[in-house]
């Protein structure tokens, strides 16, 4: 089931300026954030331990890091990979959203926490769907702008705006702290994520997107980026507090 929760009113709205075909194109920054536990099946015990050693021994996360896993080699030990995806793309039909998924990029990536940051510097045309496939571990993913806080857990899926401020952070944290995520401590999330087009009709209306907002500041611009009380915004890493970028 979707639970779509009524955001905090923000004083001032971020814009999104994103790649549209050859344009750049502004865009309000959605606070919307849609989330379900979908009834999957356990992970085979064997593609759970490739995942720790790859993690441990290839990727070798720091406190905040995200990184990708190889989705090929996992599909080949992971005889119920289809039944997981057929379980988000049933959800997203709640929404409006139904046989999307198949035509969207799809990765698998692991992180130990997550530092707040958003993506619409790179991902600003897309909003993000993410499954997170690891038990629970004591972790939340939070939107400090919004005020959305949700417990992961094997099963939690998630549709956001990429351009909104985000984090994988304790559960019993009020930010980012490295110290949360010490060595020897097990706090991976390993998650699959898939790129939605935030121009596809159905998409923009599940987020409340509006278009094409600060158009002459857009026609300046020759890459991504999002502002907020004009001028580009960034992210507090440790707070997900909105400033200014250096």
């Amino acid at each position: 089931m979707i639970h779509p929760s009524e955001p905090l009113l923000l004083q001032h709205r971020p814009v999104s300026y994103f790649w549209s075909g050859e344009t750049i194109r502004g865009r309000s920054v959605s606070s919307v954030v849609l989330s379900g536990m979908l009834d999957v099946p356990v992970l085979p015990v064997r593609l759970v331990a490739d995942w720790d050693r790859d993690i441990s021994l290839r990727l070798g996360l720091a406190p905040g890091d995200v990184e990708t896993l190889p989705l090929p080699r996992a599909r080949a030990r992971w005889p119920d990979y289809r039944q997981w995806v057929q379980a988000v793309s049933d959800w997203t039909a709640m929404p409006g959203l139904p046989d999307l998924l198949a035509t969207c990029d799809v990765a698998l990536m692991a992180c130990r926490g997550a530092r707040y940051h958003h993506d619409g510097a790179q991902y600003g045309g897309a909003a993000f769907c993410n499954l997170f496939l690891s038990d629970d571990k004591g972790l939340d993913l939070h939107f400090p702008s919004s005020g959305h806080r949700i417990p992961l857990t094997r099963g939690t899926a998630v549709i956001f705006d990429t351009g909104q401020p985000h984090a994988v952070i304790a559960r019993d944290s009020s930010g980012f702290d490295a110290a949360d995520f010490p060595p020897g401590r097990d706090c991976t999330q390993v998650f699959l994520t898939w790129e939605l087009p935030i121009e596809q009709a159905d998409v923009a209306h599940a987020l409340g997107i509006d278009f094409d907002i600060g158009t002459a500041s857009s026609l300046l611009m020759d890459e991504e980026q999002v502002w907020l009380n004009g001028a580009r915004a960034e992210v507090c890493p440790a707070s997900g507090r909105w400033r200014r970028a250096d």
